[in-house]
């Protein structure tokens, strides 16, 4: 009999797109991976879900801002317990882009999404995920 899950040589489970997205459900900050002055940058924010996009809010002329437009940008949020040596890592690879229509904004708004950092962030950036990948590292059998 076969398994249905799918790991791989290291014995780390692949996840599927829905399980992507209901782990990263479960957290409220994750890594958005951009490039700045031609180099990568990475920054940690905090994120919400639109169906399959991840919305971010950022301030007026922040680096942020300005390097994902149109971007392809990697998103990334990922969960470990030292306790039980258990963990997961999921990674989004889309465009970015800045939300500009004003009801899409005001609709964006209902979402919950409140900026953690001090500072005014009344900018939207919408990351659609063309790549979407998952791993766990699962819990592991008891010692005999």
């Amino acid at each position: 009999m076969s398994s249905l899950i799918d790991v791989d040589s290291a014995g780390i489970e692949k996840l599927g797109r829905p399980a992507c997205y209901a782990l990263l459900r479960s957290v409220p900050i994750g890594r958005i991976v951009f490039t700045e002055a031609a180099l990568p940058a990475i920054q940690p924010v905090n994120f919400v879900l639109d169906g399959d996009d991840v919305i971010i809010r950022t301030g007026m002329g922040s680096k942020l801002a300005a390097a994902t437009r149109s971007a392809i940008v990697a998103f990334e949020a990922d969960e470990y317990d030292a306790d039980t040596l258990t963990g997961w890592s999921v990674v989004l690879i889309g465009r970015a882009d800045a939300v500009g229509d004003e009801p899409e904004r005001r609709r964006l708004a209902t979402l919950g999404l409140t900026p953690w950092a001090l500072g005014e962030r009344p900018h939207y950036i919408r990351i659609r995920p063309e790549i979407v990948r998952g791993r766990r590292i699962p819990t592991r059998p008891a010692a005999l």
